[in-house]
This record gives C-alpha cells, sequence and structure tokens, in this order.
C-alpha cells in the first residue's frame, strides 16, 4: 500500500516533519480506514487559504466503505450514521433544507475544514488510533489557517473543545455545544442553530455564505 500524499498547502505542517513518519510507518503494518487514497481529504478538499471555518470530528468511521477522509461525512451511498441524521435535523430546523446524502464534500469545497482529530481506525475498532499522535496534526492545520483570516469554530462535544481550546481569538466566532450524538444531542446540540449563525457572521463579514444543503449526488436531467 503506497504512502499517502502530503497535500500542498499543508506540507510545511511540523507534524508532517516530525510525527508523520512515526505514525506512517506504523500504518504500513495494519488494515486501516479511510486508506492511503482518502486519508488526508479533509486538507486536500480545503487548502490552508480557503478554510472559512473548522468542524473537528473524533476518528473516521470504523466500518469499512463508509469512511471518506471527512469528519462526520460518509460516502453518498452509505446510510447516514445517528450522529449524522441529527445534523441533518438540525440543519432542516435551522435553515428548511439538508443534503440528499451524508456526503459533505461540497462543505469542504466551500472553506470547512471537516478535521477528525485522529486520521486513521481499524475496522472495527473505534479509536484504536486515537493516541498515535494524529492531534497534533489538527491544531497545528487550524494555527496555520487562522493566519489568513478569522474562523468560525463549529466544536460539537466536550472533545472537540478540549481539542481546540485556547485556539479561537476574538475575531473568531466560536459556536459550543453538545455533540450530534444520540446519546448528547438533546442536551443543546438541537436548537443551537450553527448553519444559521455562521452564515449570518460570515454575510456580516461581507463573504458569501455557506450552501449547507447543496446535493453534488443529484443532477436533474
Amino acid at each position: 500500500m503506497p504512502d499517502p500524499r502530503i497535500p500542498d498547502g499543508w506540507a510545511g505542517l511540523p507534524f508532517f516533519s516530525e510525527d508523520w513518519p512515526a505514525i506512517a510507518a506504523r500504518l504500513r503494518g495494519c488494515d486501516w480506514l479511510p486508506g492511503p487514497g482518502r486519508v488526508f481529504a479533509a486538507l486536500e478538499l480545503t487548502p490552508p487559504q480557503q478554510v472559512r471555518a473548522v468542524i473537528l470530528g473524533q476518528d473516521p468511521y470504523p466500518t469499512p466503505g463508509h469512511a471518506d477522509g471527512l469528519a462526520f461525512s460518509v460516502t453518498p451511498e452509505t446510510a447516514l450514521p445517528r450522529s449524522l441524521r441529527n445534523i441533518h435535523a438540525e440543519m432542516r430546523d435551522d435553515i428548511g433544507a439538508a443534503p440528499a446524502n451524508g456526503d459533505l464534500g461540497h462543505w469542504a469545497r466551500q472553506g470547512v475544514l471537516l478535521l477528525n482529530s485522529s486520521l486513521s481506525v481499524p475496522p472495527g475498532q473505534a479509536g484504536a488510533h486515537a493516541k498515535w499522535g494524529w492531534d497534533k496534526l489538527a491544531r497545528q492545520a487550524v494555527i496555520l489557517a487562522q493566519a489568513e483570516r478569522p474562523l468560525a469554530f463549529i466544536l460539537w462535544g466536550a472533545q472537540a473543545q478540549k481539542a481546540m481550546a485556547g485556539l479561537p481569538r476574538p475575531q473568531d466566532l466560536l459556536i459550543e455545544s453538545a455533540h450530534p450524538s444520540p446519546l448528547s444531542a438533546r442536551r443543546g446540540f438541537f436548537g443551537s442553530r450553527p448553519f444559521s449563525r455562521m452564515n449570518a457572521w460570515l454575510t456580516a463579514r461581507g463573504e458569501p455564505p455557506i450552501d449547507w444543503a447543496l446535493s453534488e449526488t443529484t443532477v436533474a436531467g
């Protein structure tokens, strides 16, 4: 299995010279998801100069064929996982629409950095690579993106809030709530309206809003 290509624009992060070689060596000896072609998908789709928002997940879905390398996102043909189903429900309540499937690639292409704290997972073993040192990448990536412009932080759950602690600045937007998982969504995620709040902030800054509900898999005709 070939090593993943480090995305242009992010290659200068200390992570890639200090931490990535050891992680890559460990990955060569095991079966893991989402695989080398998608492990850096979030960085590929959202270069540092295009980042406008950060949504941080935990680790890729451990079911083969589900993870696509973006936090909370799944391949278009995959049924919505429970947390993503709740994200769609909140989106419909907030802005009146939701995507046709669970592929969130169109968010990433509009400047939403959909990073996980850990970018690899063995099949069926959620969290097994969480202590491999991946977490340094997320913080370094966000700091690099902050050098370009103010960012919106949408942090769902204590894990994401702890991982990004100290990074949001006064000029950034910080939206924190409970995680959208079924165990916690009713403790503050539902009703938090993150999608309209971020778009209002972007509009006030003179930037185009995010088209959250766009479906790239349904084409008329």
